[in-house]
């Protein structure tokens, strides 16, 4: 942003920015003369001493995101399936595939797996097809995502989760590979 231009009313967080050396409006000259007044030299109105003059070291704009770490993550992806399976909710399919992409088909096929409120449709990104996607997005209360985007608050947020077998497959292949060392230590000294 250029000195000139204003910040928006409701700027978004990380938009916080104080006026720098250079970004100061304030013209350069000398505020007092240097000798024969009595008062001390003054380099600057800009300066941060003084009223109106820029401020050392103060908030830029800057990204407040954060990176969740995977392992917690993973672990809360594990808990969440875990407590899908301990409430009956998770349904596993061979495939999701219909004869034609429509959105009525889906829903009487939703309603065969006894899915009343909200359901989360997992799929394998090698075998979703355009029937799948066309078929399935407009239906209220249910969305499809891919086994590679599975995130426990979308497991948690809705009623049932419904998962491809290929997908299932996939995403218990890499809970084990990125099982914790002592976890797989435990259970080999247990077996």
């Amino acid at each position: 942003m250029g000195s000139g231009e204003a910040l928006p009313r409701l700027a978004p967080p990380g938009y916080a920015q104080d006026q720098e050396p250079y970004r100061s409006r304030r013209i350069g000259q000398e505020a007092v003369e240097a000798e024969g007044t009595g008062r001390a030299r003054i380099g600057s109105v800009r300066s941060p001493l003084w009223r109106h003059g820029y401020t050392v070291h103060g908030p830029q704009p800057r990204s407040y995101d954060y990176a969740f770490p995977r392992k917690k993550l993973l672990g809360a992806l594990r808990s969440a399936l875990a407590s899908k399976i301990a409430d009956g909710k998770l349904t596993i399919v061979d495939n999701l595939e219909l004869k034609e992409p429509k959105t009525k088909l889906y829903r009487a096929a939703l309603d065969k797996l006894d899915v009343t409120r909200t359901a989360l449709i997992v799929e394998n990104s090698k075998t979703l097809s355009k029937a799948l996607l066309l078929g399935a997005r407009n239906l209220e209360g249910v969305e499809l995502v891919l086994n590679n985007e599975v995130h426990p608050y979308d497991l948690l947020r809705y009623d049932r989760a419904i998962f491809s077998a290929a997908a299932i497959e996939q995403i218990t292949e890499m809970l084990e590979k990125n099982a914790s060392k002592r976890k797989h230590a435990a259970q080999a000294e247990a077996v």
